[in-house]
């Protein structure tokens, strides 16, 4: 009768031992699962503020194209004028 006592003590014992054991080990992959997802936050905010700065490279960069654009349109302009009038120029001294 004692050795079924002690066998059956035994057994309860391993199965508080593995009982303990699933328990840890679930809060362990809890944590993990938590530590992950806030790492994933953390990565999708990087990334939106990455794709805002690229976009507002992007943006300045279209401003900035625009403005030389607008330049050289207006020397051209300048630079046609100047042709224009020296071509005035010599035709009227043909002329004479």
């Amino acid at each position: 009768m004692m050795k079924k006592v002690v066998i059956g003590v035994l057994a309860l014992t391993m199965s508080f031992s593995v009982l303990t054991s699933c328990k840890e080990a679930s809060d362990k992959a809890k944590e993990a699962s938590e530590e992950a997802s806030e790492a994933l936050e953390e990565t999708g905010k990087d990334l939106k503020e990455a794709a805002n700065d690229a976009a507002d490279a992007l943006k300045e960069a279209g401003e900035e194209a625009k403005e030389l654009g607008e330049q050289a349109i207006d020397s051209l302009k300048k630079a046609g004028k100047e042709v224009k009038e020296e071509a005035k120029k010599a035709i009227d001294s043909i002329k004479i």
